[in-house]
């Protein structure tokens, strides 16, 4: 592919970034189980110690506050500065920021389709939801050319915004205010507010003002089952901003061999320079040693990540047994992190699916068949006991069937403290597009744990939401183009695992839950940001509309509908689970750290100006509750006096047991066959009227 005229490199700001307050959600000065939670942290650097929040007074009334005792030294919190993470390299360049608009195969960009099982009387076959090749190279070369530089008004310190007229919606309460924004802040919220001069305003009458999503399980241009996905940090976060979604929460997934400090530096270096949104990361944990457990003290404690992930699935590559399973939670529960899980009994699959592959079934439709909903329950069960066995919080993952879900809600209500995440594939769609005619749209459908046939699953799952038995909800956003998918066109287990979501899912979520009448507007905000911020410990920096809190602000469209399409879509995939589904509710502005990247629909993001939001360790939500459990479950030794009798010699046990000996009278008894009746006469013989069995009739 021919390289096309870069666009202009972005211009970097020479001026300071401004300082901002702490953000309240802990009282000061306290530290759970005596550890201090470090607060922000740049690329490369370690985090400040201090303790995490101090409250702002006046947080819900419309007045300017004065933030410069409260500042964080040396910048912005969270912000990039000069150092190796935050340089654009030639390597980790978004195509053409910098010069290179070449689309090459180790790029997230895949342009060629499979041409086997496509070609039919010489016609290629357009299967529903697949961007063919034309359409998608234009669509790269628009993603190219849209990244522009920063402009200087929104790189400025003195962005300043006004949202009027518009019902501000937190997760516990609904009213009506405006909201001032100043320097990536939220400095006023309420009414006649004092404003500046230079203040742009924006006018939100008969719409909601809702936090920016947080999606808790994306998976940008991750390594993956011989492929790597196609979404990448740009394309991910761009298509994030399109829905509403201002922060997304990754995995580093560490190779074989590759340490996880080693891992989590390169996906520091992939997203750092691309990012649109703020991101944070979870670290999987394929194995466990004491080296492993050093260095998840090291990201705990250093690099901002308080949870871990452990595979009950993927034999042998991230898959990990019981064993080291419950060691990973007890060094959690020690470093005030969560255990993450992916729940699947492993060995019950790799049995199931070598059956359906002898007899013949080789399609996505085994995806399904080899992983029922029962090994997803059981795998879900043995975490959540191996998990309360050493009193370690457990979230689990794309939570996929309603039996699954059934055990967390029974588990929550014994008082075990775990959590649980469906995602917008099991609410928004049903596994029967697994047994589609079209190889490729049955393919495009394939996760793991699968989506469900049953098709009332969704209704269950938001209803488990409403309930709050379980509590977030993520994407699993994981993408992957269908000559990607091709890999597995003989073997359904080889197919890579993966669907899209991360643009689509408030859309879907409001679309299922809200429009059903399952969840209400504050229900929507809590799954979709404000439970995500409190469970990771980022709240109320992130997941509410309040005073001192990250502008990260969507202005939400209640009524507006629009068609989900892979042709509209801001992915780099070429396909979309949800094709051709009518969803109310739009993001018709969103503002992410008070910068607007998104206006009336009209998507413009730069690439680089997220930034890595620290997860600090020992979230009161979760670790307040543990710090009491422990008083309660606390060994107790009962005092007693020594025993003084004698003890067996346990050597004297392992011998052979002697032979038991008989009596002489026995043992001839035995040998010579005599009964102890033989010195009676025998009975004379009766007749028998009744037919064997008996008489079916007469009295008894």
């Amino acid at each position: 592919m021919a390289a096309a005229t870069p666009p202009t490199t972005p211009v970097q700001s020479t001026s300071p970034r401004p300082t901002s307050p702490p953000i309240p959600t802990l009282a000061r000065g306290l530290t759970p189980l005596g550890t201090e939670s470090p607060v922000y942290m740049s690329p490369k650097r370690s985090f400040v110690k201090s303790s995490m929040f101090g409250f702002i007074p006046d947080a819900h009334e419309g007045k300017s506050l004065s933030f410069g005792g409260n500042s964080v030294a040396n910048g912005r919190r969270g912000s990039k500065e000069t150092g190796d993470c935050s340089q654009k390299t030639t390597e980790n360049n978004d195509k053409g920021l910098n010069g290179d608009t070449t689309l090459n195969e180790d790029e997230v960009m895949s342009v060629t389709l499979t041409e086997q099982a496509d070609k039919s009387d010489g016609k290629e076959k357009k299967c529903e939801g697949i961007v063919h090749e034309e359409v998608r190279v234009k669509a790269a070369t628009a993603d190219i050319l849209a990244a522009e530089p920063i402009p200087k008004e929104l790189d400025s310190a003195q962005n300043r915004i006004l949202i009027k007229g518009g019902k501000i919606v937190n997760d516990d309460v609904i009213s009506e205010g405006d909201i001032y924004i100043e320097d990536g802040i939220i400095k006023q919220v309420g009414r006649d507010l004092t404003i500046p001069g230079g203040t742009r305003t924006i006018e939100a009458r008969g719409k909601l003002i809702i936090p920016g999503g947080i999606d808790t399980h994306t998976h940008m241009q991750a390594p993956f089952m011989g492929s790597v996905s196609v979404d990448d940090f740009y394309h991910g976060t761009k298509a994030a901003l399109a829905g509403g979604t201002t922060m997304i929460m990754d995995f580093v997934i560490p190779l074989k061999g590759e340490s996880l400090l080693e891992a989590y530096d390169k996906w520091r270096n992939w997203a750092d320079s691309k990012v649109c949104c703020d991101y944070s990361l979870h670290v999987v944990v394929p194995n466990f040693n004491p080296k492993v457990r050093q260095e998840m003290e090291i990201l705990t404690k250093e690099k901002g990540v308080n949870s871990f992930k452990m595979m009950m699935a993927y034999k042998n590559f991230l898959m990990i047994r019981d064993d080291e399973m419950i060691q990973i939670f007890d060094a959690c529960r020690e470093l005030g992190a969560l255990g993450m899980v992916h729940a699947e009994n492993e060995d019950a699959i790799e049995l199931l699916a070598n059956k359906l592959l002898a007899m013949g079934v080789t399609g996505p439709e085994g995806n399904d068949q080899s992983r029922p909903e029962e090994v997803e329950a059981e795998a879900t069960n043995r975490a959540i006991v191996l998990a309360d066995t050493v009193n370690c919080p457990v979230y689990i993952v794309h939570v996929m069937s309603k039996m699954a879900a059934d055990v967390i809600a029974e588990k929550r209500k014994q008082g075990i403290l775990c959590f649980g995440e469906p995602i917008a594939a099991g609410l928004g769609t049903d596994g029967s597009h697994q047994y589609n005619k079209c190889w490729r749209h049955a393919a495009g459908h394939v996760m793991r744990p699968p989506l469900r046939l049953d098709p009332t699953t969704s209704g269950y799952l938001l209803d488990m939401l409403a309930s709050g038995n379980l509590q977030t909800t993520g994407s699993d956003n994981c993408t992957f183009n269908a000559d990607q998918k091709a890999i597995g066109k003989d073997d359904f287990t080889k197919i890579p695992a993966g669907v899209n979501g991360v643009e689509d899912r408030m859309s879907i979520i409001w679309e299922k839950g809200v429009m059903t009448g399952k969840l209400d507007p504050c229900q929507f905000v809590a799954v979709t940001s404000t439970n995500a911020a409190k469970i990771f410990n980022i709240y109320p920096r992130k997941g509410r509309i309040a005073v001192g809190s990250d502008a990260d602000v969507v202005i939400w469209d209640p009524n507006q509908v629009r068609a989900i399409s892979a042709k509209t879509h801001h992915h780099a995939c070429d396909f979309n689970i949800f094709e051709g589904m009518s969803c109310h509710g739009v993001a018709h502005y969103v503002i992410s750290n008070g910068r607007i990247f998104v206006e009336e629909g009209d998507v413009k993001v730069t690439q680089g100006v997220g930034r890595f939001v620290p997860t600090p360790p020992f979230s009161p939500h979760v670790y307040m509750k543990v710090q009491e459990r422990e008083k309660v479950i606390c060994p107790k030794k009962v005092e007693r006096e020594g025993y003084v009798g004698s003890v067996v010699d346990a050597r004297q046990l392992s011998a052979a047991p002697p032979l038991l000996q008989h009596n002489d009278s026995y043992n001839q008894h035995r040998a010579s066959g005599a009964q102890i009746d033989d010195n009676k006469s025998p009975r004379a013989g009766i007749r028998v009227q009744n037919p064997p069995g008996g008489r079916s009739t007469g009295l008894w």
